[in-house]
């Protein structure tokens, strides 16, 4: 272990059947924090025991009550604070993610510097971006400007004391449960900053069409799981995406094709919204400097998302209108 400014930082890290993924999460981990903690969901293939093989503290746990990514990370910080309570800060991430080299001694420097600050967190790539449309639709959704942010997502660093006075992660948020968890610590006043340095790169290993659309269907489901927890404060968030997935996914086209009898087929070029917004993000896409082929498919998958997100939307509230606990989406056999 080092002796620098990087020793008053725990690791703590959550995975599900990661495998080779989590083997090179916990060698990246491993490389100057304080203790790495490890928090396995009910892995099947033996990744509890390697973490252990690797000098990590691992946590497993309990099946009996559903595997969320908030419970894992709650069980991760709850093992730090027994074991290490005078650490300072604490760096979260994916088993399907290696921590940069360099980049808990940012991350220290920035929250040093900004007393402000709660959270920190850099930049994310994925490792392979052109194994699939799929990694390279997420390395372009990983891109953020540098400054201050609304959210870090799930991979951050973050003072101890703020994770404490927001009181954690809500284990019942299947999804977005990083959203969740930023809108109450801004909300104590606490800054979220980007840093404009490389901090993980992620391996999403997603290959397949199915697991882009259950995905989305999750992501339309955490949309709606957050704004009805925080849709109504002065942010209204999530609001507005929770709109556009019912405008898109679901009042356009029932408009266009419901009314087609009665205007002798006019309606259908209602449809024709789906090219305008298709040429609206593909511009976008464009003046952000993407090539022309990446900004393409990102347009193209970001109309096409409304549809699963509607499924995912519909779900949430049918549940929600008859009693049911959140429902765990997962798109592929990982926790994240």
């Amino acid at each position: 272990m080092n002796s620098g400014s990087e020793q008053n930082v725990a690791i703590v890290t959550i995975g599900r059947n990661e495998g080779e993924r989590l083997k090179s999460c916990l060698r990246a981990a491993n490389c100057g924090a304080r203790t790495v903690v490890y928090v396995d969901s009910g892995s099947a293939d033996g990744s509890a025991d390697y973490a252990r093989s690797a000098g990590c503290r691992v946590v497993e746990l309990d099946a009996a009550l559903p595997f969320t990514a908030s419970r894992a990370r709650n069980a991760g910080f709850a093992s730090v604070m027994k074991h290490e309570p005078d650490v300072a800060f604490v760096q979260f991430v994916d088993g399907d993610c290696d921590l940069v080299e360099g980049w808990l001694e940012r991350g220290v420097a920035a929250l040093n510097a900004r007393p402000d600050v709660g959270i920190v967190c850099g930049h994310v790539r994925e490792i392979h971006p052109e194994a699939s449309v799929y990694n390279k639709l997420c390395d372009l959704e990983w891109e953020q400007r540098p400054g201050e942010i609304r959210t870090s997502g799930g991979r951050f660093m973050i003072r101890r004391e703020v994770f404490s006075a927001a009181g954690g992660f809500r284990a019942d948020v299947i999804a977005a449960e990083d959203d969740e968890f930023c809108v109450r610590v801004r909300g104590q006043g606490a800054k979220i900053l980007m840093v404009d340095a490389e901090m993980a790169r992620h391996d999403a290993a997603m290959t397949r069409f199915s697991e882009w659309w259950r995905r989305s269907r999750r992501t339309g489901y955490a949309y709606a799981q957050v704004a009805a927890l925080h849709g109504k404060g002065e942010e209204r968030y999530f609001v507005r995406d929770c709109r556009r997935i019912w405008f898109w996914g679901l009042a356009l086209p029932l408009a266009a094709v419901g009314l087609a009898a009665f205007t002798h087929g006019w309606s259908l070029l209602l449809l024709g919204g789906y090219a305008l917004q298709f040429a609206r993000i593909y511009f976008r896409g464009r003046k952000r400097g993407w090539a022309a082929g990446d900004a393409f498919k990102y347009a193209f998958f970001t109309v096409l998302a409304k549809f699963p997100a509607l499924l995912g939307l519909l779900e949430y509230h049918w549940r929600r209108g008859r009693g049911h606990a959140p429902a765990i989406i997962e798109y592929k056999g990982s926790s994240t």
